[in-house]
C-alpha cells in the first residue's frame, strides 16, 4: 500500500517541472492524478506518460479563471471518484529590475502566482470541509523569504502565498483540512540551468550543501504534506533549500 493509495490528487502547472515530478511521486505511491495546466496538450502527453487514463488525467486550465480550476476539481471527482490532495504549483516568471518592470508583468505574476494559489486553495477547501479531510500543498519559493533582485513581482507573490497559506491553515483546521506550503530553492531544471553561468556560480555559492536540488526532492516534501506522515502538521513552511539563507 502507497502511501495515497485510494487517494485523487490535482497538481496546477503539473505538465512539466516540480509540478509533473510530484504527479511521478504521487502516483508511484498510489494516487490518481489530474494534471491541470495552461498548455492541455502537455499536461496530456505527462498524463499519458504516467500511465494513462486508468491514473492519470491531463486538463487545459488557467489558475487565474476560478471557473477552470473548478473544472479541474470536477474533473478530479468525475473521474477518479475523489478530490483529497490539490498542489498549487502553477507559476511564471517574468523578471526585470523595478525600474524597467511594467504594470502588465507585476500584474501578470501576482495572478498566476497569488490568485491561482488563492483559487486553487479555496475552491479545494470548500469540497473538502464537507467531507471533512484533505490536504492542500501550496509551492511558494525561497524568493518569498529573502526577496531577490530582479523579482519584486515574484517574490511577493511567493511571500503572499506564505501568508496565505497560514490563513488558510486557521480558517480549514477544525474542518479537518491540511494547508502547508513548500519554498523550494535552487532546483535544477531547464529554466535554471539556462542562467548565465556567473549568475548559476553565485547562487551555487550561496547552498552549504554544496548542489543544486532535484525536482524529485521537492516532491518527497510534497508527497509528506499530501499524507498522513504530516497529520499533525498545518500551516507549515519547508524550506528545501540544501541550506541556503537558513
Amino acid at each position: 500500500m502507497g502511501l495515497l493509495q485510494n487517494k485523487t490528487a490535482v497538481i496546477t502547472g503539473g505538465a512539466q517541472g516540480i509540478g509533473l515530478a510530484i504527479a511521478e511521486t504521487f502516483v508511484a505511491e498510489g494516487a490518481k492524478v489530474v494534471l491541470a495546466d495552461l498548455n492541455g496538450a502537455a499536461a496530456k502527453d505527462a498524463a499519458a506518460g504516467l500511465g494513462g487514463p486508468d491514473v492519470a488525467l491531463g486538463i487545459a486550465c488557467d489558475v487565474v479563471n476560478a471557473a477552470d480550476v473548478e473544472r479541474a476539481l470536477d474533473a478530479a471527482v468525475s473521474t477518479f471518484g475523489s478530490l483529497d490532495v490539490v498542489v498549487n504549483n502553477a507559476g511564471i516568471t517574468r523578471d526585470a529590475t523595478m525600474r524597467t518592470m511594467t504594470e502588465e508583468q507585476f500584474d501578470q505574476v501576482i495572478n498566476v502566482h497569488l490568485k491561482g494559489c488563492w483559487n486553487g486553495t479555496r475552491l479545494a477547501a470548500a469540497r473538502m470541509r464537507e467531507q471533512k479531510s484533505g490536504a492542500i500543498v501550496n509551492i511558494s519559493s525561497l524568493s518569498g523569504k529573502v526577496g531577490m533582485v530582479g523579482q519584486t513581482n515574484y517574490s511577493a507573490a511567493k511571500a503572499g502565498i506564505v501568508g496565505l497559506t497560514k490563513a488558510a491553515a486557521k480558517e480549514m483546521a477544525h474542518h479537518g483540512v491540511r494547508v502547508n506550503a513548500i519554498q523550494p530553492g535552487l532546483i535544477r531544471s531547464a529554466m535554471t540551468e539556462a542562467m548565465p553561468q556567473k549568475a548559476w556560480d553565485q547562487k551555487m555559492a550561496e547552498i552549504p550543501v554544496g548542489r543544486p536540488g532535484e525536482p524529485s526532492e521537492v516532491a518527497s516534501v510534497a508527497l509528506f504534506y499530501a499524507s498522513s506522515l504530516s497529520s499533525y502538521m498545518t500551516g507549515t513552511v519547508a524550506e528545501v533549500t540544501g541550506g541556503r539563507f537558513m
